[in-house]
């Protein structure tokens, strides 16, 4: 069943991959890299992180949603709180990080972030992402949860005009998530967040799985197969 949304929406709900003492384990793991920061990218580097993105993979649930020959190639570090709060517009996650710059017309977008290398690669290889959100805390309708656009994973690059589109037509589902539940989605499906409104602490581990051999002789920054 949740195969089935994830290939129609490009997004699905998964509840219960983790209990609520694998969550306390796993935040334990969180607090220190992160201190005090409302997020960062490079939680890959560490082996706690790099043996989770082997779990999820082994999870029949999580791992049916991710092709057998990906990698995990990035996990990103999400708090939202009162102190930390935002909002996030409706787009597409675009970027990868890659470990060094190659000059080609079919990359652009080139940005460094914590001292990684980001390029926005073609939408071919986009399509192939798979994007893996485990929720530390319950990410309820006060808490500023994911938004998509159904079925937007499949239009390739649209542009900021056809998203604000898109998003005012609707339909707009919004994807609420309980503790030690995981959000899969494709990075190309339209997705947004308002600010959280409750009081609730709700934190958000963001792992990406893709093919392990990029185009363009491109590398990853770091892949875990």
């Amino acid at each position: 069943m949740s195969l089935d949304i994830f290939l129609r929406d490009g997004f699905a709900v998964i509840p219960a991959v983790f209990s609520t003492l694998q969550c306390d384990a796993i935040a334990t793991s969180v607090d220190t890299p992160v201190s005090d920061l409302a997020g960062t990218r490079s939680l890959l580097i560490h082996a706690w992180c790099r043996a989770l993105a082997g779990t999820l993979r082994a999870h029949a649930g999580v791992g049916a949603l991710i092709p057998a020959a990906h990698v995990a190639v990035q996990c990103t570090y999400f708090e939202k709180s009162v102190d930390k709060n935002w909002l996030v517009p409706v787009h597409q996650d675009l970027s990868i990080p890659v470990r060094a710059r190659i000059e080609h017309p079919a990359l652009r977008g080139w940005s460094e972030k914590e001292g990684t290398l980001f390029v926005q690669p073609p939408a071919e290889l986009l399509e192939t992402l798979v994007a893996v959100r485990i929720h530390l805390d319950p990410c309820l309708e006060d808490d500023g949860p994911l938004q998509f656009v159904p079925a937007t994973h499949a239009r390739g690059r649209i542009d900021a005009a056809e998203a604000s589109r898109l998003r005012q037509d609707g339909p707009v589902v919004t994807c609420a998530v309980d503790r030690g539940g995981a959000l899969v989605m494709r990075p190309l499906a339209l997705h947004t967040s308002s600010k959280a409104t409750g009081t609730s602490r709700c934190r958000v581990l963001h792992f990406v799985f893709g093919p392990p051999e990029l185009p363009h002789g491109l590398r990853w920054e770091h892949a875990v197969g």
